[in-house]
């Protein structure tokens, strides 16, 4: 995601901290909120308090304690809990395409430590071995969870962002703030309102897709209005090994680095979904889109493919009020329809 226009040219109050890996930043309309240095603060200071819960690279974390007591029911905050709970509905809505218990496969690849490498069979059979959303187990009542097989680790690279903007957004709708925007690593955004001057012809805020080959340039510019977005692609993390290029977004089904896109966002309700639902997209490609985007339902995608010599831009569930694609050459634009899909 980068801006569609400079925000100075709307006159906007930009908050940022570095957070979870990334740059966050929330962005208020100038003068709309008297306080808004201070919400943007106390926003990413939630967001702080959620990296120190979730991150698998903290000892102290509730993640890092129900990693190492596998096979344990160990006690999780409420927030963690709500979280767990949906990482598991959205893995069953992507039939696996989606999965926060993949930690040993990121492991067994080297992603965990950003040194890419290739496992052996033997290291990734293991690792497929202790992975998946079947090993994890949620009681309710107690609050509790539990991995089901050693070695297994939960990994919440593709929903933790995604999650502390939406709570981050909850904090600053319950302070009264009508409009703002909010985003983590630029590849994680929610919108609430509309940026600049409440007028009949503007609506949400407009922010830029990122050319999947091309950095800088701007493949698209999405409205985003009352809603979020995620994108995932393997354009900055990833290794060459004897000429191929291996990304590390992984297939929890396979174990192996997915290949089929070369970028898959979603609009969806919230910046969690956004996030999950984007990454499964990414795994699952083109089939995926009638289960994650589809004709009528909440969520809207935009999956970029190789096309020969160019690229393919395929957007389900969206209409062309939200999406504007930037022309190229080489460039084919498909917008599926439900008479396409059916």
């Amino acid at each position: 995601m980068i801006p569609a226009m400079p925000l100075a040219d709307l006159h906007t109050i930009v908050v940022g901290r570095d957070a979870m890996g990334c740059r966050f930043e929330v962005a208020f309309n100038a003068g709309e909120v008297p306080e808004a240095t201070e919400l943007g603060i106390a926003a990413l200071d939630l967001v702080d308090e959620i990296e120190a819960r979730l991150s698998i690279y903290r000892d102290s974390s509730e993640l890092a304690a129900v990693n190492r007591a596998a096979g344990e029911w160990v006690a999780v905050s409420t927030d963690t809990f709500e979280l767990l709970s949906l990482a598991r509905n959205l893995h069953a809505q992507t039939t696996g395409g989606f999965d926060i218990v993949a930690g040993s496969l990121v492991r067994a690849w080297g992603f965990l430590d950003r040194q890419g490498r290739t496992p052996t069979e033997a290291e990734l059979a293991t690792a497929r071995s202790v992975s998946g959303t079947r090993l994890l187990e949620l009681d309710a009542a107690t609050g509790r969870v539990r991995l089901a097989a050693m070695g297994a680790e939960l990994n919440p690279g593709g929903i933790g962002k995604g999650w502390a903007i939406d709570r981050g957004c909850d904090l600053l709708a319950a302070a009264g703030v009508p409009s703002m925007l909010v985003h983590g690593g630029q590849s994680s955004v929610r919108a609430r309102g509309v940026h600049g001057p409440d007028l009949p012809d503007r609506t949400g805020w407009k922010v830029g897709l990122r050319h999947p080959l091309r950095p800088g340039r701007r493949l698209a510019t999405i409205t985003l209005a009352d809603r979020a977005l995620g994108t995932s692609g393997s354009g900055t993390q990833f290794f060459i090994e004897r000429g191929r290029r291996l990304g590390h977004i992984l297939d929890p089904r396979t174990g192996r680095p997915a290949t089929t896109a070369l970028s898959a966002t979603v609009l969806a309700a919230t910046a969690a979904e956004a996030d999950a639902l984007a990454t499964a997209l990414y795994v699952l490609g083109r089939p995926g889109l009638a289960r994650i985007a589809p004709a009528g339902g909440s969520a809207g995608g935009i999956l970029v493919e190789p096309a020969g010599g160019g690229l393919r831009v395929v957007v389900a569930n969206l209409d062309r009020a939200t999406v504007a694609i930037e022309p190229e050459p080489g460039l084919a634009v498909e917008w599926l329809t439900e008479a396409a899909r059916e």
